[in-house]
C-alpha cells in the first residue's frame, strides 16, 4: 500500500472552552472563519478524505453557524470526560464506514497556526496501515498525528481523560516517525482568555 491510500482526517472539536469562560473553541474566529472550518478545510486541502469532525459541547450551534457541509459529523455524548473520548468516538466512526480508511490524520481545533503545510507533510508520511507519525516542533512531538489503521484499536484502548493518543505514542515511540514542521507551523493552543487576542494577528504576535 502506498502513500496514495485513503487517509481520513479527524478534527477533535468537542471541548466546552471551560478555561475560556465557556466560549466553544470550535466557533472562535481566525482570519474571519470559525476554527472548526479552518481545521477541517486544512485537512481536506492536505489530501485527507473523508474528514470527520467530532463535536460535543455546543454541537447544535456549531452545526448551525459553521460551514461543514463536506464533513461527516460525529457527536460525542461523553465529551465532558476529556479529549480521549472524542478520539475514541472518531476512530470508532472511521471503523464503521462502509470503506474504512487505511489511516487517519488527527488534528486539534484549537491550534489555528497548524495549517495545510504541516498537515500535508505529516500526511505524506503514510506508507501502510502500520504507519505511525506526528508533527515535530524542534524535535518535540505535537499535532497533527498520523495513525495507520493497525493502530486504531490500541490508541482507542489507551485514550483516557485528556491524554488522547499520548500514552500510546510514548509506548510505541520506536515505531514513530517525527516529521519536523517547526518551519511552517506554530503549535500553540488557544486555552486561556489571554490567548484570544492572538487570533486577530499572525503567529509572530503570539
Amino acid at each position: 500500500m502506498t502513500g496514495a491510500a485513503a487517509v481520513a482526517g479527524v478534527v477533535l472539536a468537542a471541548g466546552s472552552g471551560r478555561r475560556l469562560g465557556g466560549r466553544v473553541k470550535a466557533l472562535l474566529e481566525h482570519e474571519g472563519r470559525p476554527l472548526v472550518e479552518l481545521t477541517s478545510g486544512a485537512l481536506r486541502a492536505a489530501g485527507c478524505a473523508p474528514v470527520l469532525v467530532v463535536l460535543g459541547a455546543g454541537a447544535d450551534e456549531i452545526q448551525e453557524r459553521a460551514s461543514l457541509g463536506a464533513c461527516r459529523i460525529v457527536r460525542n455524548p461523553d465529551w465532558a470526560s476529556g479529549m480521549g473520548s472524542s478520539l475514541r468516538a472518531g476512530l470508532a466512526a472511521l471503523d464503521a464506514l462502509a470503506e474504512p480508511p487505511a489511516g487517519a490524520l488527527v488534528a486539534l481545533v484549537d491550534q489555528p497556526w497548524v495549517g495545510v503545510e504541516a498537515m500535508a507533510r505529516v500526511r505524506a508520511a503514510f506508507r501502510s496501515p502500520a504507519s505511525l507519525a506526528a508533527a515535530g516542533y524542534g524535535g518535540r512531538r505535537g499535532h497533527p498525528v498520523l495513525l495507520g489503521a493497525d493502530h486504531f484499536a490500541g490508541v482507542a484502548a489507551a485514550a483516557r481523560g485528556d491524554r488522547g493518543a499520548r500514552d500510546y505514542l510514548r509506548a510505541h515511540q520506536d515505531r514513530l516517525t517525527l516529521v519536523e514542521c517547526g518551519d511552517v507551523a506554530v503549535p500553540d493552543d488557544i486555552d486561556q482568555p489571554a490567548d484570544l487576542r492572538r487570533l486577530s494577528g499572525p503567529p509572530s504576535d503570539r
